[in-house]
């Protein structure tokens, strides 16, 4: 039997049962597919679990946490296949996710990038369609709430996938240089998508790609870990796009929500790690320079779309 041309990479970290739900439905899948399973560091026998229940799936593993876009890349290094799907350890896909989600790549060679669908659990609401930015590139998540299966989806804004439910072309990926590294978590998918598209690769939509996701199953609903490792990759990304040198009213934007949410986070943490992870990003993004293309920024949102936008995330914890 031939190798599969898709090959689904999947980073966990101590996700034991969460990685065994998602292999079971990838061992449904209406086309063939070899899962690569990249454990960061785990100490629940995720590592142990999936050699022993699920044979065909590859596992990588790594004796630390060393982020989430250095556990994908290996996974991606570990493989050969023409088409690289990307998901989440809390992700159930749909049978037909996968064959459904690399077809708009199988379609046309322009395309680099796809986005799958993202529901919630009990499968009534969107957790996401891919990715849209606003001028700062601050992301969210697209049609985020929209009643499923009445909302009418469209790609318009879309720039790319979330790492959740994603699909690669493997010579994009490797032109590009993959994930960069230089983010332990969030946002690696959207400077992604702005190299990509930078390089030329478009992006597209599948909304028939149907996965259910749990959530922040893996790292808790807003934890201080995920707070501060969160600002880092912002702090990064402000940098390496010169969000703060395009224009005083989009600086002044930036700085004004970035800094309030930082503050925000500060009381209820009681510690200033958001602010110091700020710097510890920009100082990550030291000597990287890239430019954002103007079709990728959704000026649609504006400053109290954003804002409006945040308001959940900042509430919660």
């Amino acid at each position: 039997m031939s190798r599969p041309d898709v090959e689904v990479v999947i980073p966990t970290w101590n996700g034991r049962d969460l990685v065994a739900r998602c292999l079971e439905t990838l061992a449904a899948q209406t086309v063939q597919n070899r899962p690569i399973v990249v454990d960061n560091g785990s100490e629940d026998g995720t590592a142990e679990l999936v050699a022993e229940r699920f044979p065909a799936a590859l596992v990588v593993r790594f004796e630390e946490n060393l982020g989430f876009a250095r556990a994908v890349n290996a996974g991606i290094r570990a493989g050969s296949a023409e088409y690289v799907v990307l998901v989440n350890n809390d992700v159930e896909c749909d049978p037909d996710f996968v064959e459904r989600l690399v077809a708009p790549l199988r379609a046309d060679p322009r395309v680099g990038m796809a986005s799958g669908l993202l529901i919630v659990p009990g499968r009534e609401s969107v957790d996401s369609y891919g990715v849209e930015l606003d001028r700062t590139l601050a992301a969210f998540a697209r049609f985020e709430g929209a009643r499923y299966p009445d909302a009418p989806l469209d790609d318009r804004h879309l720039v790319g996938p979330c790492g959740g439910a994603a699909a690669y072309r493997r010579v994009a990926l490797d032109g590009v240089g993959g994930f960069a590294e230089a983010l332990f978590a969030y946002m690696e998918d959207v400077d992604l998508a702005l190299r990509l598209r930078a390089a030329g690769w478009l992006g597209a939509g599948a909304p028939d790609a149907v996965a259910v996701h749990l959530g922040s199953a893996t790292f808790g609903n807003r934890s201080r870990w995920q707070v501060e490792t969160a600002a880092a990759s912002r702090g990064y990304m402000l940098r390496k796009y010169g969000v703060l040198r395009s224009g005083v009213g989009t600086a002044l934007w930036a700085l004004a929500i970035e800094l309030a949410g930082a503050l925000l986070d500060a009381v209820r943490t009681r510690s200033l790690g958001a602010l110091t992870s700020y710097r510890r990003g920009w100082r990550a993004a030291d000597g990287e320079r890239a430019h954002a293309p103007a079709d990728a920024i959704n000026e649609e949102i504006g400053l109290v779309g954003a804002i409006r936008r945040r308001l959940p995330a900042l509430r919660s914890g």
